[in-house]
C-alpha cells in the first residue's frame, strides 16, 4: 500500500494542458539532452512516468525507455501517444521493470509523491537495483521554500502563469506539503486541486543513496548544469552505481 495520491482519469485527461508549462522547449529540452547524455547506449527507467513527457522525446533520441507508473489513467493516456513505450503499472517503491538499464531517473519533484521517508528510502534501493555496474540514478528536485516564509506566511508561489498558479504549503515538523493548483479554464471559471508530498533536502537524498549502495557523483541547479549554490530553488543529482 502506497502513501502517494492518485491520478484519476480526470486528472490524467488534463494532466498535459493544465501542465502545458512543463512541456515549454526551454524547460524541457535540457533535461532530455542531460538524460540522453547518461543513458549512452544503454537503456533508461523513468519513475513515476506519467503521460510520457520526458519519456517520450527521450526514446526519439533513440534511447529504450521503459516506466513504472501507479496510476492506469496516466499510463493509458501516454499509451494513447506512444504504444510502444512498456510500463509496470505500481509503486515507484517497490515495483520492478523487467532488464537492466544504465539510467533511471525521476524527475519534476516525483519522488516527493512518495509521503513517508521509508518509502523513499525503499525507491532509491529499488533505482539501485535496477541499475547496471556503473549506471546513474538521478533525481531533479526543488529545494523546500522553507525559508520564504515571512513570519504569519501560508503558503510559498511555485508557478505563477498566465493560466495556473501553484502554491505550496508546508508542515514544517512532519516535512509533509500540499501543492495548491489554481487554473483558469477556457470558460472563464477557476478550477482548484490539491496534491500531496514529503520534502527532502539534498543531504537526505544523499544519506538514501549511501543506504542503497550508490556514490554522489554530481549535482547542478539545473539541466543546464548550473553550479549547485546556496541561492538554488532545485536540484538535479546524480548517484553512480559502483562496478
Amino acid at each position: 500500500m502506497t502513501s502517494s495520491d492518485y491520478w484519476d482519469a480526470g486528472t490524467a485527461a488534463r494532466y498535459d494542458e493544465s501542465s502545458s508549462f512543463m512541456f515549454a522547449p526551454e524547460v524541457l529540452d535540457p533535461a532530455v539532452a542531460f538524460l540522453a547524455d547518461l543513458a549512452g547506449d544503454g537503456a533508461a527507467l523513468e519513475l513515476a512516468i506519467g503521460t510520457g513527457r520526458v519519456a517520450i522525446p527521450l526514446a526519439d533520441r533513440g534511447v529504450p525507455v521503459s516506466g513504472i507508473e501507479l496510476s492506469q489513467p496516466m499510463t493509458d493516456v501516454l499509451h494513447g501517444k506512444r504504444a510502444e513505450v512498456p510500463v509496470v503499472v505500481g509503486d515507484m517503491a517497490t515495483s520492478t521493470a523487467p532488464g537492466a538499464f544504465s539510467l533511471v531517473y525521476v524527475v519534476w519533484n516525483s519522488i516527493g509523491n512518495l509521503r513517508t521517508q521509508a518509502e523513499q528510502v525503499a525507491c532509491f534501493r529499488n533505482a539501485a537495483r535496477h541499475l547496471s555496474p556503473g549506471g546513474r540514478f538521478v533525481v531533479e528536485l526543488w529545494i523546500p521554500g522553507i525559508r520564504r516564509f515571512p513570519p504569519g506566511q501560508a503558503a510559498v508561489p511555485f508557478h505563477v502563469g498566465p493560466r495556473h498558479v501553484g502554491l505550496d504549503t508546508y508542515d514544517l515538523t512532519t516535512q509533509q506539503g500540499t501543492s495548491h493548483h489554481y487554473t483558469h479554464e477556457a470558460d472563464g471559471t477557476v478550477r482548484h486541486g490539491t496534491s500531496n508530498f514529503r520534502y527532502i533536502w539534498p543531504a537526505e537524498c544523499d544519506l538514501m543513496a549511501q543506504l542503497a549502495g550508490l556514490e554522489h557523483e554530481a549535482r547542478f541547479a539545473d539541466w543546464d548544469r548550473s553550479p549547485f549554490t546556496n541561492d538554488s530553488e532545485s536540484h538535479v543529482s546524480v548517484w553512480r552505481k559502483p562496478t
